[in-house]
């Protein structure tokens, strides 16, 4: 599955400003394809290991834009320890392997901020291994972990390749890869996975949901039509209880830019729920430690649990906002639908109800869960058109409606379709398709009346 995407940095102004202040040594803002005809050297900054490619063939992520390729991926705690000599997990640091191709006639400069704003320096990195060293060892760590850098200038004509140390994240993440120069920015963007065996995009195939159907295309109108005819929440798998709302319907191109999208967003990877998941979740619980990749339980739409699951969480496993999401059996424009729950945990219960004997508590609003989807779309230009669809009566304080494990919500009962977009949209470009319209926002929706 690719999970690539590549775009003009049409709204990052103050990368702009950087490039032209600090990559001064750049001569043009125009880049070609084909301009260079020079033979492309390839510098390795890691000669005594063996080649990412011969090992992680399968995860590495490639992408080209005017003249230059790049390529990515996250390496798997084992294969860093291979290439470092330590154990970057112990200290949370994750390595990202990087080769860049410069075929311009132009040096380019890798911003590593941009990548992520927290990242180690080869020699802070392996400082947090001193009390394990000499002073002897220390200096030769640092000394490797230097060669195994990826140089921030890229001359033209050549490759490079080389690793950027980043705060460990479980499951994988999105990454964004940006080269300048004046007047022209380049931007990659990476959805990066660390599959371990146990993460439902690993057991659930989207292309097979509905494999020999034929689904029908809808277009705008008759999707509203469709949507409003979905019944209110999921279930439990018997059909016979109503689980959370179905508050959001996301049409995107295909399986990887909704993953993409998503990840690029913050919304990171879920865990299926197994017994090996299981057993982390509660060793997460009883010593109180995050776990940001924690499975979310199974509800049913469509006769079945969902096919993707998304989560933000918290340093605390007991908070996070979730996102169960179900491939919808018609497309839009040939473009999948997924229809889904978003709801925001606050807390962790003992009950009866749940097969494990604990849940998690949602925030009763629950629409500021949907509108933060909303939001998050919005907040990385990935969105092209939205609108509201009705699902359900509102229920108000006064009269909430009850989740399968006896937790109260309200909601206005209206449904967010958001339509994504695999090229950056400014928020002000971005339509309202003016379907339903609720008569209050989603925080006013829950507090009293004001009194004049």
């Amino acid at each position: 599955m690719q999970l690539v995407i590549s775009f003009a940095p049409l709204f990052r102004i103050p990368i702009l400003a950087v490039s032209a202040l600090v990559l001064l040594g750049c001569d043009s803002p125009t880049m070609r394809r084909g301009d260079v005809s020079t033979r492309l050297e390839i510098l390795s900054e890691a000669r005594d290991v063996d080649p990412v490619e011969k090992a992680l063939s399968g995860r590495i992520e490639t992408d080209s834009l005017d003249g230059a390729t790049v390529s990515a991926c996250i390496l798997p705690d084992a294969d860093a320890r291979k290439r470092y000599g330590v154990n970057l997990a112990s200290k949370g640091i994750q390595a990202v392997w990087l080769r860049i191709v410069n075929h311009t006639p132009h040096e380019l400069w890798l911003h590593m901020a941009d990548l992520d704003p927290d990242y180690y320096t080869a020699n802070e990195a392996a400082y947090r291994f001193r009390k394990s060293l000499s002073s002897g060892g220390l200096q030769n760590i640092q000394q490797r972990f230097r060669d195994l850098s990826i140089r921030s200038r890229l001359d033209a004509g050549r490759t490079f390749e080389g690793h950027v140390l980043i705060p460990r994240a479980e499951g994988g993440r999105f990454v964004d890869v940006t080269l300048g120069c004046p007047g022209k920015v380049l931007r990659f963007g990476f959805s990066l996975r660390t599959p371990d065996g146990h993460y439902d995009y690993e057991k659930t195939d989207p292309h097979e949901i509905y494999a020999g159907q034929k689904l029908p295309d809808l277009s705008l109108a008759q999707l509203r039509t469709e949507l409003e005819k979905l019944p209110p929440t999921a279930t439990n798998s018997k059909g016979t209880g109503t689980a959370d709302p179905l508050n959001l319907a996301i049409v995107g191109d295909d399986p990887s830019q909704l993953m993409t999208t998503l990840s690029e967003c913050g919304w990171s990877f879920s865990h299926a729920l197994d017994w090996t998941t299981l057993r982390h979740e509660i060793k997460a619980a009883i010593e109180r430690k995050p776990y940001l990749t924690a499975p979310l339980s199974s509800l049913y739409l469509f006769g079945r649990p969902q096919d993707l699951a998304f989560q933000r969480s918290r340093q605390n496993l007991s908070q996070r906002n979730h996102l169960r999401l179900w491939l919808a059996p018609y497309t839009v424009g040939r473009r999948p639908v997924w229809v889904g729950h978003v709801s925001r945990d606050i807390g962790i219960k003992i009950t009866r109800k749940s097969p494990t004997l604990t849940t998690h508590v949602i925030d009763p609003s629950v629409d500021e869960a949907r509108q933060y989807v909303l939001e998050s779309l919005l907040s990385r230009f990935r969105l092209e058109r939205f609108g509201f669809v009705r699902a359900s009566e509102p229920a108000p304080v006064g009269k909430p409606r009850f989740n399968l494990c006896g937790d109260p919500y309200i909601t206005d009962g209206l449904r967010l379709v958001a339509l994504i977009s695999s090229q950056p949209i400014p928020s002000e470009k971005v339509q309202n398709l003016n379907w339903e319209h609720s008569r209050a926002g989603s925080i006013e929706f829950g507090q009293r009346p004001r009194q004049n």
